[in-house]
């Protein structure tokens, strides 16, 4: 199972992108294919979930981490398959998705194309109590802490939380460590010293 490919967006289309990979193109299907931009000089990291069916093998991809953690939710619904999910993840306020699901708002959920409201339902009586566990100390609010443009300040902060330290703390340091371009493990040292301070 790919966790995310490093390389350079060669092609963007209305319903994928293809990110080259020392001389291999990845096809993956996306939300919002226009939030990527073509660029052979500048690397990019993606998400990835590959879904394997009988006549079909497909790679979806997804901007962080976030993002790909609410399709895997979405996809373990009853009646939600990846392309659904893709289509309810186009709409890029995420935010607002999780808090329709946790406020029962049923209308909001069928606006997105093939959801009606038994669909609607099931998604509110699937994913409540895990996406509110999910998104406590937010998701989405670590694309706010560190800036997404930035993998390596991303991998280190992922790397705090492995090592067991709480939401709170990565946030505080991960807003003191942005403001200069480092690797990982020269963020990771600097993370540490702080934390030990």
């Amino acid at each position: 199972m790919y966790e995310y490919l490093t390389g350079t967006i060669s092609i963007v289309a209305p319903q994928y992108i293809v990110v080259d990979v020392h001389g291999v193109g990845y096809k993956l299907l996306v939300a919002n294919p226009y939030r990527f931009h073509e660029d052979p000089a500048t690397a990019v990291r993606v998400f990835v979930y590959q879904a394997v069916r009988d006549d079909d093998i497909s790679l979806f991809g997804f901007s962080d981490q976030a993002e790909k953690q609410l399709f895997m939710q979405l996809i373990n619904v009853s009646g939600i398959g990846p392309k659904s999910a893709l289509a309810i993840l186009a709409n890029p306020d995420h935010q607002g998705l999780v808090d329709a699901i946790a406020n029962n708002n049923i209308s909001y959920l069928t606006k997105f194309p093939g959801i009606g409201k038994k669909t609607a339902s099931q998604i509110v009586l699937d994913l409540k109590d895990k996406l509110a566990a999910a998104t406590s100390g937010s998701l989405f609010d670590q694309q706010t802490a560190s800036d997404p443009a930035n993998p390596a300040l991303a991998d280190a902060l992922a790397a705090l939380k492995a090592l067991g330290y709480k939401d709170r703390e990565v946030k505080k340091i991960g807003k003191q460590l942005g403001t200069q371009q480092q690797s990982t493990d020269e963020y990771l040292r600097q993370a540490l010293r702080l934390l030990n301070q």
